[in-house]
């Protein structure tokens, strides 16, 4: 795939970003479009290595990683594509496996690129950056239009949850032929796409609303404003509808300091309830109707060191925060792959997401502070958070068997205005399972056997992370289909989606 002797010839480049000091002064996209040249050079880079493992999506990591694709993008197909300049047929090959590479092509992780043959004993190529030039290309050109199915058949799903399983799993059964209503109790649909991911990586009007617009045009109904299990019954939904799919997502916060002294002082909040009220207020009013937790003039400190995390701190530098911490009780990730972490896994190596690279500008370090441990919130007079105080962490099994212990001495005061929780999820919100009888698993997710995404409620089916628990867009994407497709095949006997 790609040329023969591409990989040899040309180096790893990908998209190249906004000057961080300029692009924290608004709310656009930070990437830079790569020029067709460069994308045609990166294409070529893809070997001929026989056995691609870019594209076979192996869970790895406790479930929520991958190894390679999980939606099993035809990567080498459209690498070689672009490569010759085909890029019509490109976009085909792109959309056969995947509804919205717009989406990923700016959110995903890439695990396709830690899977990369290439990346054995070189730089992986640069597939994310292709994957997004291709569909954006796409709908520059007019290529991408609605496409209702031809005929109907007369059988009506309901999908709960418009976030990027919902919407995955509602397209491919739109296409089925199938009249799909996707309820979603937000104001807006798209979910994770639309309130959890800030403006800056996804913009919700030239790309999330881009999308939904053309699924509308396609047929699908789609239901705001309406929470299920609440707003409107959900057994209700039976009675209505021949199918269900659950895609509610795992949205219960983890809250890893809630034992710690002061944890009930006024200025401590999830990360999603930060980031979701930015970006409300934002597409709302462009922030004029002050219905958003400011970071403005405060000291931050943001506990977790994930993608939102760094959500949030890129969000508090755009607020015009005073300073900004991460705090992280894991060790700092080494520069090259760790033994214990070999390919095609995907690699744990330490770098500079956007968020810490803004930081970095403009406070002069990386915001992240590794092995350190909240214990205690301080507060002023009236209940507000003033600061907290952590403790340095070595990791090494204790005697109680905790993989790390408390190093004494280490006790540091930070002062703290303003503290997001981005700890991540424990599973599903519990209103619509219990309303519907569903079976949990150990971890309360929806229990339903991967591949087949049955219930044990006849005709209900749940997807993403609302049944795998916290995952990647893509994971969801990808179960969301699968769904889909067995939903399909309950509703018609045998199915047509793959």
């Amino acid at each position: 795939m790609g040329k023969t002797t591409g990989f040899m010839e040309y180096g790893r480049k990908k998209s190249s970003y906004r000057d961080p000091l300029e692009r924290v002064d608004d709310w656009e996209e930070f990437v830079l479009p790569m020029a067709e040249e460069g994308l045609r050079d990166q294409g070529a880079r893809c070997m001929d290595c026989g056995i691609p493992f870019c594209h076979t999506g192996v869970a790895m990591g406790g479930g929520s990683g991958a190894s390679g694709c999980p939606l099993n993008n035809l990567v080498p197909e459209w690498n070689d594509l672009v490569y010759r300049g085909h890029w019509k047929e490109a976009l085909d090959q792109l959309h056969k496996t995947n509804n919205f590479p717009e989406f990923t092509g700016r959110v995903c992780p890439a695990p396709c690129e830690g899977a990369c043959v290439l990346a054995l004993n070189s730089d992986a190529v640069t597939i994310k950056t292709i994957e997004c030039a291709i569909v954006d290309k796409g709908f520059e050109e007019g290529w991408i239009k609605p496409e209702p199915p031809d005929k109907r058949t007369g059988k009506k799903v309901a999908v709960i949850g418009s976030g990027p399983a919902g919407l995955g799993c509602a397209a491919q059964l739109n296409r089925a032929g199938h009249q799909v209503t996707v309820y979603e109790r937000s104001d807006r649909i798209g979910g994770l796409l639309m309130y959890g991911i800030p403006n800056m990586k996804l913009d919700k009007q030239k790309v999330v609303q881009r999308r939904l617009d053309l699924m509308a045009a396609e047929g699908i109904e789609f239901v705001t404003n309406t929470e299920i299990g609440k707003d409107q019954a959900a057994s209700q939904i039976g009675d209505l509808f021949d199918a269900t799919v659950i895609c509610t997502g795992a949205t219960k916060p983890m809250d890893f300091v809630k034992d710690a002294s002061g944890r009930d002082l006024k200025g401590i909040y999830f990360a999603m309830d930060f980031l979701s009220a930015n970006t409300k207020s934002l597409l709302d009013s462009g922030h004029a109707d002050g219905h958003y937790i400011s970071a403005k003039d405060k000291h931050i400190i943001v506990l977790g060191g994930g993608d939102t995390g760094t959500d949030c701190v890129g969000t508090s530098l755009r607020h015009g925060c005073k300073t900004v911490n991460q705090f992280d009780v894991i060790p700092k990730p080494p520069n090259e792959r760790a033994p214990d972490n070999p390919w095609p896994q995907w690699p744990t190596i330490y770098n500079l997401d956007y968020g810490q690279e803004e930081a970095a500008a403009r406070f002069g370090d990386d915001p992240r502070r590794y092995r350190t441990s909240t214990f205690e919130f301080i507060g002023d007079d009236q209940g507000h958070l003033k600061g907290l105080s952590t403790i340095d962490l070595e990791w090494k099994k204790t005697a109680t068997g905790a993989p790390f212990g408390k190093i004494p001495g280490t006790e540091k005061e930070w002062p703290a205005d303003l503290v997001l929780l981005a700890m991540g999820f424990s599973g599903p919100e519990d209103t619509v399972l219990d309303q519907l009888g569903i079976e949990r698993d150990t971890r309360s997710n929806a229990r339903a056997k991967y591949g087949k995404y049955a219930t044990n409620a006849p005709g209900i089916f749940a997807a993403g992370d609302a049944r795998r628990g916290q995952s990647l867009v893509v994971w969801a994407i990808h179960e969301g289909r699968g769904a889909a497709r067995e939903c399909d095949r309950y509703l018609m006997g045998s199915t047509d989606l793959p």
